[in-house]
């Protein structure tokens, strides 16, 4: 039996706020050029890397269902 989870449309439009994005872009852009991140920065953009593709994962299920 298969069950239908609601998303609702509100958490559908979030986004990671822009300094949020801006920090990730920071460390992975520390990362290409050569720098070896500490374990807390490793962590921190892993989390981060790890809600923007929830979050994309939920728009495109979002832009799925609306179609």
């Amino acid at each position: 039996m298969s069950e239908v989870i609601e998303i609702p449309i509100e958490l559908t439009r979030f986004q990671l706020p822009e300094a949020v994005q801006e920090r990730l872009q920071f460390l992975l852009d520390r990362q290409d050029a050569g720098e070896t991140l500490t374990v807390s920065e490793r962590k921190e953009a892993e989390g981060l890397i790890e809600l923007a593709e929830f979050l994309a994962l939920l728009h495109l299920r979002s832009h799925r269902l609306t179609k």
